[in-house]
């Protein structure tokens, strides 16, 4: 899929075409949620995803989202940005549109995603903030047992709950 957009912006699913480093640049040393990741994390979560589509203005890309899904019954959208420069023109609303309703994509699968700051983005496209139909339980990194809850400790900034370490 490759679809263009008014003012010479452009979507594209190659998933050759997405410029790694400008992705791990922007979501290791700019983002909330995932400050500190390691390129090697990127290149794996890129390769690992169900679907990726980049923004771009010519040949600089300028925004990402992806996709992890079965295809069939729940997604996971995730890692999605555009640049501070290029933001209020409507391009985060159309990336997030491709991921969830192009490509193929069911259209009964459950799409999921985690959030601080753009719930009205995302309730453009049928997301909603309120309860969810059943209690949503996360694993941290690491998969043990002693990843405390948000109750027991807050979150470092930039960093998830999930992800904190036990306090001693």
């Amino acid at each position: 899929m490759r679809r263009t957009l008014a003012g010479g912006f452009e979507l594209d699913d190659d998933r050759a075409r997405i410029d790694v480093d400008a992705v791990h640049a922007f979501i290791s040393e700019q983002s909330y949620w995932g400050r500190g990741r390691s390129r090697e994390l990127h290149e794996r979560a890129i390769r690992g995803s169900a679907r990726v589509v980049g923004l771009y203005m010519g040949s600089k890309q300028i925004g990402f989202a992806r996709a992890v899904s079965d295809g069939a019954t729940v997604g996971y959208l995730a890692d999605v940005y555009v640049l501070p420069d290029y933001r209020g023109r409507g391009l985060g609303l159309e990336l997030v549109r491709e991921i969830v309703d192009g490509g193929g994509s069911a259209s009964d699968v459950r799409w999921l995603l985690h959030t601080a700051d753009a719930q009205g983005l995302y309730s453009k496209l049928g997301f909603t903030d309120g309860p969810p139909l059943y209690p949503l339980m996360e694993r941290g990194r690491g998969g043990g047992a002693s990843v405390p809850s948000r109750d027991d400790a807050p979150a470092a900034a930039g960093a998830h709950p999930a992800d904190t370490p036990p306090q001693q």
